[in-house]
């Protein structure tokens, strides 16, 4: 045991002289394109709220909204491992913090496809959740202070490289998770059309005779199977029988991602005390004042004091809140708002290629961005994002409305683009500000700083989400009430074996949707469903002014918090000598 723990060390990683740095960056993207495969969670939603019903939702299924926040609890607690870990990450090494890592992130997996298995949401919050987002907050700062340590002449450019591997992680774990799960799929019992099917509607479920029995049952539409893995005809199928092959993917995904991210940790090293690329000169102090990147450092414990941190902290929090919620039900948004108005082009197929191009133009931005820092300075660069990005959320209800007006393909374009340029944006502002934070408070203790600010992220974790579910939530709620008040009463009573006035009770069942709702709709009647997210688009973009303001209140660190006065122990000087 005490080999193992010597392997571990952090003296045992320090490369020898001559270690070529581009060695480094490889691991560090490796890890992060595992964990990157969080972005891709939209791929779970719709199986997971069809886990009994599998081809379309049952009574006893998972909501929307109670889905979603397995990945708001992954995020929140990657940014509290952060916090706590970013610390102990500069006393043990990343090699240490790397192996804790893989064992989080792949059990997590486990842990949640005996969850997934057993229906047990509580199970999937714990393994996914919990553990999982333990592995993805020691993951994801312990290859992003490295490598600010071996590139300090291009620190947007080292950051960049490591962080797009997490943005990156979709364009990966997307096609992979959406092939295991059309491999694990399973189709449930199909008992045949609907009008050959005696049903009986009791409680909002619906029912059909089997043998003598009753069975409870779900009614798929055309839309319905048009969005399940393996194409099946339309009609009555029995509840509990089938498998949407989540847990298979969960099993599979957790031992594969173990296996990677040990590979990749033991392959970490860290440049030795004092080293310096060769060739490289500190910033004067003319170019440290003009792009505010210092020559000082401050202590993690002092950074906190600062008002630097706290602006920087809003700035993360409502850059990632504005795109997280949105990424976390990517596809859902996509068939939501042009499904019903451009079925012939968006398909399940169409939804799942949008979450890998997230996952690119996530990636993408990341590099980009950080690399642009570099020349435009972190300051600028965030402004930016903020301008642009409030433009462009705006845009998106425009885009939703004309489309449900007039479905044509130009809006599905203006959609797309306008979307993939804030995904840049959003991976772009995690690259950055790792550079941003060394720009600001120096080097010597970045890694930690950078986990407490990502705090930041597990706020933005729970508010985007929140807010997109929420405000989501109720635009469904009034459109429902507002498209069956449209609906002729006999009508409905034939499609849904209840009269009006069980709308609510055939609601909460799952029993009466849009969709259903719409093929006994009058002619000429708009399909609401695109408008679902306007409300929360002009939320997000409020939050980027907001953002906006506390950028440009980012101003030098005072010196009475550089390290030489508060902690003159922890300074550089003595750090080489010792």
């Amino acid at each position: 045991m005490s080999g193992f723990k010597a392997m571990l060390s952090k003296e045992r990683i320090i490369a020898k002289p001559g270690f070529n740095r581009w060695l480094v960056p490889p691991a560090s993207i490796a890890i992060h394109l595992c964990i990157g495969s969080v972005y891709a969670w939209s791929i779970f939603n719709a199986p997971l709220v069809k886990e009994y019903g599998v081809v379309t939702g049952a009574a006893d299924d998972w909501s929307l909204s109670s889905v979603v926040w397995i990945f708001s609890t992954a995020i929140v607690f990657l940014g509290l491992a952060a916090a706590i870990g970013g610390k102990w990450l500069e006393r043990v090494g990343p090699r240490t913090v790397g192996v804790l890592a893989a064992c989080c992130w792949g059990g997590g997996f486990l842990v949640g496809g005996l969850g997934i298995s057993t229906h047990q949401l509580w199970l999937i919050y714990l393994g996914y959740g919990a553990i999982g987002g333990v592995g993805l907050g020691l993951a994801y700062v312990s290859p992003v202070s490295t490598l600010l340590r071996w590139f300090p002449d291009r620190r947007g450019m080292a950051t960049g490289m490591a962080i797009m591997g997490f943005g990156g992680g979709a364009m990966i774990g997307a096609p992979l998770k959406t092939y295991l799960l059309e491999l694990f799929y399973q189709a449930p019992e199909y008992l045949g059309k609907v009008t050959d099917i005696d049903l009986i509607t009791q409680g909002g479920r619906r029912f059909a005779e089997v043998a003598g029995s009753q069975v409870e049952v779900v009614v798929a539409s055309v839309s319905d199977m048009a969005k399940v893995p393996l194409a099946g005809p339309e009609g009555v199928y029995v509840v509990g029988t089938g498998d949407t092959g989540v847990t298979g993917v969960f099993l599979t995904l957790g031992i594969a991602y173990f296996v990677i991210m040990i590979i990749a940790a033991f392959s970490y090293r860290i440049p030795a005390p004092g080293w310096k690329p060769e060739g490289w000169i500190s910033p004067s102090a003319d170019e440290s004042s003009k792009r505010m990147i210092t020559n000082d450092d401050v202590h993690i414990d002092q950074a906190i004091k600062t008002p630097q941190f706290y602006r920087l902290w809003i700035v993360l929090c409502f850059n990632v809140t504005a795109g997280i919620g949105v990424i976390g039900v990517a596809k859902t948004m996509m068939a939501e708002i042009f499904g019903s108005t451009l079925p012939g082009i968006v398909d399940a197929s169409f939804a799942a290629t949008y979450v890998l191009m997230i996952s690119v133009f996530n990636m993408c931005g990341r590099f980009i961005w950080a690399s642009m820092s570099d020349f435009i300075g972190r300051k600028n660069t965030y402004h930016c994002f903020f301008i642009l990005g409030t433009l462009l959320y705006i845009s998106i209800p425009f885009v939703a409305n004309q489309v449900s007006i007039n479905p044509a393909i130009m809006w599905l374009v203006l959609f797309y683009a306008a979307t993939m340029v804030i995904f840049t944006m959003y991976g772009g502002g995690f690259a950055t500000i790792p550079a941003y934070l060394a720009d600001v408070f120096g080097t010597l203790h970045v890694g930690g700083i950078h986990g407490r600010l990502l705090t930041a992220w597990s706020t933005a974790g729970v508010l985007g989400p929140f807010a997109i579910t929420y405000l989501r939530q109720l635009s469904l709620d009034s459109a429902l009430i507002d498209l069956a008040g449209k609906v002729d009463p006999a009508a409905f009573q034939a499609k849904f074996g209840a009269s009006m006035d069980k709308l609510q009770e055939l609601i909460a069942a799952k029993t009466v949707t849009i969709t259903k709702l719409m093929e006994i709709a009058p002619t000429g009647t708009v399909d609401p469903t695109p408008s679902l997210y306007n409300t929360t688009m002009y939320a997000m973009a409020a939050l980027l002014v907001i953002a906006f303001f506390a950028n440009l209140g980012v101003k030098h660190v005072e010196d009475k918090h550089h390290v030489h006065n508060t902690h003159p122990e922890s300074s550089k000087d003595m750090q080489k000598a010792a």
